[in-house]
């Protein structure tokens, strides 16, 4: 666990061949340890990478193995689902986007909360919002508002302290996402704003503001400067921070 959690970070931080050898190294300790879950882990985050990456595909094929390693029920098994969701939403492929969101919201609802469990490796609730959110965005379903409006109103309180700030940015992504689409467009350029600036985006998720801004930028918005100026100041945020 400790070789899978290292790559996720080293995905988060865009640093490509780290992030190999170390799903290599988990992969291989799992299949010796016949630890299916963890091996099913090793897909979903390789999955999530190629996603990232824009191979999605092949995304959705590491998804699918994923799901067939995992023991039903798990988290790994949820999480894969969802990133499966995420590759066909990006494919195009309606349908099975939806389908794969029913699967998600299905198994997620089953699962029982268990406190102090907080981590990437267990799933949660916020997760399935979150996702459907993104996934929605991704297929052009105007419910995407919705989804990514409660994500943001559950994890960004009233005293501003954020619980989970970097899923609060990635709403805020969808959210514009899904203003641009129904041509909302000053309340879109605002929840971009907040989420670039929020500086709680890691450099792997960077296509994701810079989809945005190019979409602003595509219909000659005059706050098309600004967004732009804001996402490079994000890109000249050391990987460290």
């Amino acid at each position: 666990m400790f070789q899978l959690l290292g790559a996720t970070l080293h995905i988060d931080l865009n640093q490509e061949h780290a992030a190999t050898a170390r799903l290599q190294t988990a992969a291989t300790l799992a299949q010796h340890a016949d630890h299916r879950e963890i091996e099913a882990w090793c897909y979903e985050t390789d999955a999530w990478r190629v996603l990232t990456d824009g191979d999605y595909t092949h995304a959705l094929e590491l998804s699918q193995i994923a799901q067939h390693l995992a023991p039903a029920g798990t988290s790994a098994a949820i999480q894969a689902t969802a990133q499966e969701g995420r590759a066909r939403a990006r494919l195009g492929e309606g349908p099975a986007t939806y389908a794969a969101i029913d699967r998600v919201q299905q198994m997620s609802g089953a699962m029982v909360p268990r406190k102090g469990t907080e981590h990437h490796y267990q799933y949660d609730p916020g997760k399935a919002l979150a996702y459907t959110a993104t996934t929605l965005a991704w297929v052009g379903d105007p419910a995407a508002e919705d989804y990514a409006r409660q994500v943001i109103a559950r994890l960004a309180p009233a005293d501003d302290v954020e619980k989970w700030p970097r899923r609060v940015a990635s709403a805020n992504i969808d959210l514009a996402l899904a203003l641009l689409g129904g041509d909302r467009l000053d309340e879109a350029c605002d929840a971009a704003q907040r989420a670039i600036l929020s500086g709680r985006i890691v450099p792997s998720n960077h296509w994701r503001a810079l989809e945005v801004v190019k979409a602003v930028e595509h219909r000659q918005l005059p706050e098309a400067t600004d967004l732009r100026e804001a996402y490079q100041g994000l890109k000249a945020i050391p990987k460290g921070n």
